[in-house]
């Protein structure tokens, strides 16, 4: 990017995904006025292959691989992404300049609320931390798979008594009437990364990290750190059944994360530690290794 380039930013096709680059386009607009942007829409497998479960197409970047491409290959100057779907470890030569300030974290159900889903209920999810969560609270619960954007999966509300979807993704599509109900973390913990926005580039392009450096939001960059770790030491997989979410009190991090390993209940703990220096990641890193003790236990 040269300084009379517009900075060219990679991003999905969706209206949320949309969202998210416009987003990262006036966050970029606001510190630099004299920087321009245009968004370059990228198809990824997993917008594509909507009729197929997320584990069986591969889990790992299903929905970031091909815009991660796009910079590498110098189509793009920058990927923008929901930070619950990045991997832990991204390809070489990424890194993730900037997270925007964090939206709202929490799942919701669209359809009904929890206590009202009568005994047998179908309830719609793609997500295992989702499924797994859902089966502690609600044994009874009959949980369907559910793939598509935000539109086609409430477009199956009523055909299914409720479904869960991301409680920012309703808020940024301007629909969070939507929600008949919003999850605790405390009850259903989120997903790593969910409601934060991440924006990637190239290590070595150092005048695009130098506008990107005014878009970071400090205490979301702490707290999806020790989310990011958290998901590191448990093998790198957003797919997985688990989840983790940090909230940042001052100096005073604290995390929640969740674990289904297939025992009688997934297990769950809370840390609380220093905010400071390699703080987050030791704590992502002690959460997730309580959760596979206790799990195996």
């Amino acid at each position: 990017m040269s300084a009379a380039d517009p900075v060219r930013l990679a991003t999905r096709a969706s209206p949320l995904a949309r969202w998210q680059a416009e987003a990262t386009a006036e966050a970029i607009s606001a510190a630099h006025p004299e920087v321009g942007s245009v968004l370059v829409e990228v198809s990824t497998e997993g917008d594509r292959r909507t009729d197929v479960p997320l584990e069986v197409i591969g889990g790992k970047g299903v929905f970031v691989k091909e815009v991660q491409a796009a910079l590498l290959d110098g189509r793009a100057d920058v990927a923008v992404h929901s930070a619950k779907d990045l991997p832990a470890a991204g390809p070489d030569g990424l890194v993730i300049a900037a997270l925007l300030p964090r939206g709202d974290p929490r799942d919701a159900l669209a359809g009904s609320r929890m206590i009202d889903l009568p005994t047998g209920a179908k309830v719609g999810t793609g997500s295992a931390r989702r499924k797994a969560q859902l089966l502690d609270l609600r044994p009874d619960l009959d949980v369907v798979g559910l793939r598509g954007n935000i539109a086609t999966r409430l477009g199956r509300v009523g055909e299914l008594d409720a479904i869960v979807v991301a409680a920012a993704a309703l808020e940024r599509l301007g629909i969070e009437d939507r929600a008949a109900e919003l999850l605790s973390p405390a009850m259903f913990c989120p997903q790593v990364g969910q409601g934060a926005v991440a924006v990637e580039c190239r290590s070595d392009d150092a005048a695009t990290l130098a506008v990107l450096a005014d878009l970071d939001d400090r205490p979301t960059r702490v707290c999806v750190e020790a989310e990011r770790s958290f998901l590191a030491e448990l093998g790198g997989d957003c797919y997985m059944p688990a989840g983790a979410y940090a909230t940042l009190d001052g100096s005073t991090l604290s995390i929640i994360g969740v674990l289904d390993v297939g025992g009688a209940r997934p297990a769950r703990a809370k840390l609380t530690g220093d905010a400071s220096g390699d703080g987050p990641i030791e704590l992502g890193l002690e959460l997730a290794r309580k959760l596979l003790a206790t799990g195996r236990s």
